[in-house]
């Protein structure tokens, strides 16, 4: 009777065991919390700025983006300038000049994190005459960007070839891309300097159009590999910045790797351009993409890059870059 109520005992001590450690485990399981990520406004423009961070987004929509990301997508650079001077958003995609400008205007208050977009820039020829920038001279060329980037760069890819703009070539400026590719697809214009992804829709209404000259890979030869054509970035806030170093680092490498896929997985890339409102027609966007110049240059690659091209358009109107070459306090360099 002693041992069948031993055994009774030891039995429930050993079921009292049991079942403190099945409380102890409960208990460890929900003070378990999840990670709270970082809650990111950004703003993100049409066209091929945009690109690159549509497989973000769509990470960021199935909920396993690393940070809390609140996208909005706008149709203008002067959007961007608003919403990033109101704090309404951290980070945004703007072209390299406007953010220039806007280091400026805040007074430092953002920074430069990453170049994501090359030249998307190119000559466009209906025959088979041009094969060189040389080859430019004595040609009429429509163009749209009079007092901005297109302008200074067409202007300093001539000088650069030994071709004076104001004497050797007839520049026709016309007030926007629409007006240019009509031009272009009636036969109006023969020779004209124009953006992706407006190639791509004016060859698709005329197909004999050539595209005869990149000029990004122009602008490397013309400055001796010395600089790039870097005409969009990703910037952010500088108060938001030093406030969340980690955001920010996983957000640069979730962004790299989004452009890694979008110059890669093009028709996914495609249609994500569509469903999120960067371009029109994944069509289109697949047939563009590859002209894109979409590319993920940080730190001192970016610096060395692209601070020749800032002077160039310093040099053509120091109100492009916002009246002054800005200092090294606007790039963001985590390896200094």
């Amino acid at each position: 009777m002693k041992i069948k109520k031993g055994v009774m005992i030891i039995s429930a001590l050993v079921l009292l065991l049991f079942m403190l450690s099945g409380c102890r485990d409960d208990k460890t399981d929900l003070s378990a919390t999840t990670p709270v990520k970082t809650k990111v406004n950004a703003a993100v423009i049409k066209g091929p700025s945009g690109i690159g961070m549509v497989n973000l987004m769509e990470l960021n929509a199935s909920g396993t983006a690393d940070n809390d990301y609140n996208f909005t997508v706008v149709s203008s650079p002067d959007e961007i300038v608003s919403k990033i001077s109101n704090k309404e958003v951290d980070l945004a995609t703007p072209p390299t000049n406007l953010a220039a400008t806007l280091y400026k205007k805040t007074s430092g208050k953002v920074k430069m994190l990453a170049a994501s977009t090359k030249g998307v820039l190119y000559i466009l020829e209906d025959g088979d005459t041009i094969k060189s920038a040389a080859d430019l001279k004595g040609k009429t060329i429509y163009t749209t960007g009079q007092g901005a980037n297109p302008e200074y760069i067409l202007k300093y890819i001539l000088t650069k070839n030994g071709i004076d703009p104001e004497k050797d070539v007839n520049i026709i400026y016309k007030t926007d891309n629409d007006e240019l590719a009509t031009l272009l697809a009636t036969g109006a214009a023969s020779v004209a300097l124009v953006p992706e992804p407006i190639v791509t829709s004016v060859k698709a209404k005329k197909a004999e159009l050539r595209v005869a000259l990149d000029m990004t890979a122009e602008w490397e030869k013309a400055s001796g590999g010395k600089s790039q054509l870097l005409m969009g970035c990703v910037i952010g806030r500088t108060e938001f910045i030093e406030n969340n170093p980690e955001a920010v680092a996983k957000f640069l490498a979730e962004y790299e790797t989004s452009i890694s896929k979008a110059k890669t997985e093009i028709d996914s890339t495609a249609a994500l351009c569509e469903k999120y409102g960067i371009i029109p027609k994944a069509a289109v966007a697949k047939a563009a993409l590859p002209r894109c110049g979409l590319t993920y240059i940080d730190g001192n690659d970016m610096i060395n890059h692209i601070k020749g091209y800032f002077d160039v358009l310093f040099a053509a109107n120091p109100d492009s870059v916002g009246g002054t070459l800005p200092n090294d306090e606007f790039y963001y360099n985590p390896q200094k």
